[in-house]
């Protein structure tokens, strides 16, 4: 009996598959550009974008969605990490995408395109192709390749020269990490991480189309760009509506924020100096701790960039202060006798902590404002224990 009714269940949903395959639209359908505002968690700080499509004389409205995936996929976290994640395309009905939005009350914006019933008509095929289990899964990027670039790439891929998207959106010139840290704020824990792991290309010049990957400049975009059609330019937005209406969502801060934190074990560790330059000692549990510490963060920087595939993991200069070799002078710190190369490596390093300064300083790359009070920290240590063991010598 229960073969049966999978049986039945399943045939039932691939009638309805097929039967949408083939729907024709209609003098009446409309396709949108659907924007999210952000939800409360770090995946959801950007926002959100998607594509609409509505025909009332075939009683359709559904929602093709570039930003879904599976918690429960095979090796979700490891191909997180390795920078292979599988995002996919799929559909559901409007009013369950809407309805869950109004419970996370975000906001919801509505840009109906103004295209001929033939581009319509080959946009809703391009979807429809595309949501097909083997054309589903797409590689991942959140900065190259997500759910608004998607929608970016395959307006150009179908309606071609026709379109024109704007050439800037403002006077200044940003970069993919600046526009990253206007939607997410500094001083969080995923900030911090974004920005310790990934490396300068994030610093580099962009053009108007690498602010894309935001649902927010998605919009924008939308709004500005128009579109040609037998000679005549028209805004390619015909009509614009607010679905949903809340306040603009922003992670919040947390008391134990980094800066806090870190500030908090600067001070720490101004108090074991001073104590330690009385006593004429050294704490070598804290050098041991700063030093393991920051090497680990190393190996994990080392490993995003020489062992994955994100594109911009590489030219990380956070290795200046999160230095790998750190984790194997941590051991030698510990030691009752130090090596003689000791007191060379801490001046190297110091001077490392000194470039990364100046690095940041010039913009090659832009260090979370968090790491400065580790890089003080190290300095400080870093310079009375280099003191420490040459005066001892």
């Amino acid at each position: 009996m229960k073969q049966t009714f999978l049986f039945i269940f399943i045939l039932l949903v691939s009638i309805q598959h097929n039967f949408s395959q083939k729907l024709v639209l209609s003098d009446q359908s409309e396709i949108s550009v659907i924007t999210a505002g952000p939800g409360d968690v770090l995946y959801e700080a950007f926002g959100h974008s998607a594509i609409r499509v509505k025909d009332p004389t075939l009683n359709l409205d559904i929602i093709f969605n570039y930003g879904l995936f599976d918690f429960n996929q095979p090796n979700f976290y490891i191909n997180f990490v390795k920078g292979r994640l599988l995002y996919r395309i799929g559909k559901q009905s409007f009013k369950r995408f809407i309805t869950s939005y109004d419970y996370q009350q975000r906001w919801v914006k509505d840009q109906v395109l103004n295209l001929s019933l033939a581009d319509r008509k080959k946009i809703y095929k391009y979807l429809n192709k595309n949501s097909l289990p083997e054309n589903a899964e797409y590689l991942y990027d959140p900065y190259f390749n997500n759910c608004a670039t998607k929608l970016r790439d395959l307006t150009i891929e179908i309606l071609g020269n026709k379109v024109q998207f704007p050439n800037s959106f403002s006077n200044e010139d940003f970069t993919l990490r600046q526009l990253m840290n206007q939607e997410l704020p500094w001083n969080t824990w995923g900030n911090f991480g974004i920005n310790l792991a990934l490396g300068n290309t994030l610093d580099k010049e962009i053009v108007a189309e690498n602010y894309l990957y935001l649902p927010d400049y998605i919009h924008k975009a939308f709004e500005k760009t128009t579109i040609t059609e037998n000679k005549l330019t028209t805004p390619l937005v015909l009509k614009e509506s607010e679905l949903l209406r809340y306040p603009e969502k922003q992670i919040k801060i947390k008391w134990y924020n980094p800066f806090f934190v870190f500030s908090l074990l600067l001070l720490l560790t101004i108090i074991v100096t001073i104590r330690d330059q009385k006593r004429n000692r050294r704490a070598k549990w804290l050098d041991f701790t700063l030093f393991f510490m920051t090497g680990v963060l190393g190996l994990v920087i080392c490993f995003l960039w020489f062992f994955t595939d994100h594109f911009t993991a590489p030219n990380n200069f956070n290795l200046l202060w999160a230095f790998v070799l750190n984790l194997y002078v941590a051991f030698t710190l510990l030691k009752r006798k130090t090596p003689s190369w000791t007191s060379y490596y801490l001046l190297c390093y110091i001077f490392s902590l000194f470039v990364a300064i100046i690095i940041s300083m010039a913009g090659i790359q832009q260090f979370s404002n968090a790491v400065f009070p580790i890089i003080a920290m190290l300095f400080l240590r870093t310079f009375y224990v280099y003191r420490f063991l040459t005066f001892k010598k």
